[in-house]
């Protein structure tokens, strides 16, 4: 047999890349409170943060991101609209499955662990309204300017008796630069990581035939197995009850970048 030396190659660069994309991604620990500072996104339409959408749920896929954020074309999306179009109760049950859901992206750096330079925090809409609240609080404001921004208090706690864990932002009391290093300040900001590097499209043969064969299973079984073995990625934190491939949600996600 003869051993494609090219396509080795191409897998082990693909492997790499996997490896160092999941390893500029941060989430905070259940039970510990870390201090962070948020930067902005440059070349980002005046908006600081990222925002993506992902479809989730369908089939063995841990996540997709839509085309249709693109402006490209989207499979999903149009099986979306003829399943309203349809009317029909049970087309409307399975568009919802369909949604696709926001996450909301951040470049940090983690007071502590400076050393690993700028990495990128994922969250959902109750962390992402609340930072957006503390931006607008004119007490605030633009708390991820580099010389006159703030930290922040990142806290991940679960309460006695509720089911997940809380993920709660608090700004620290005063101003102050990223690093008193102007040239690491520098250099943290020229090294902010780029999304199109960690998270890329499926193209629409691809989510066609995911989507279709998705549905398939779905008619012939009458349930959907994603939501059986993982949890929806529109809460804030961790759970403890049981599940087949996840205890939280920022471990799911964190598996895009292997799909």
């Amino acid at each position: 047999m003869t051993i494609d030396f090219e396509a080795i190659r191409k897998k082990l660069d693909r492997l790499s890349g996997a490896a160092r994309n999941r390893s500029v991604m941060w989430k905070p620990t259940e039970g510990e409170v870390h201090t962070v500072r948020l930067l902005s996104f440059p070349d980002n339409d005046g908006q600081p943060f990222k925002e993506l959408w992902f479809y989730y749920g369908i089939g063995n896929n841990r996540g997709l991101l839509a085309p249709y954020q693109f402006g490209n074309k989207d499979p999903i999306q149009e099986l979306i609209t003829k399943l309203h179009d349809d009317g029909s109760k049970e087309s409307y049950e399975l568009a919802k499955k369909l949604y696709p859901k926001m996450r909301t992206y951040a470049p940090v750096i983690v007071r502590g662990e400076e050393d690993k330079g700028v990495q990128i925090w994922a969250f959902g809409k109750t962390v992402y309204q609340a930072i957006l609240g503390l931006m607008l609080d004119e007490d605030y404001g633009d708390i991820t300017d580099p010389k006159t921004g703030r930290d922040i208090k990142v806290a991940c706690m679960k309460q006695p008796g509720r089911k997940w864990a809380m993920t709660e932002v608090r700004p620290r009391g005063k101003q102050s630069p990223i690093s008193s290093d102007s040239n690491q300040g520098s250099e943290w900001m020229n090294g902010i990581p780029n999304l199109d590097d960690i998270y890329q499209s499926k193209n629409y043969d691809e989510l066609s035939k995911i989507v279709n064969d998705w549905i398939n299973g779905y008619e012939n079984d009458g349930f959907d197995s994603g939501e059986t073995t993982q949890e929806s990625p529109s809460s804030e934190g961790s759970s403890t009850s049981s599940s087949k491939t996840y205890s939280n949600i920022d471990d799911a996600f964190a598996d895009l970048m292997d799909s």
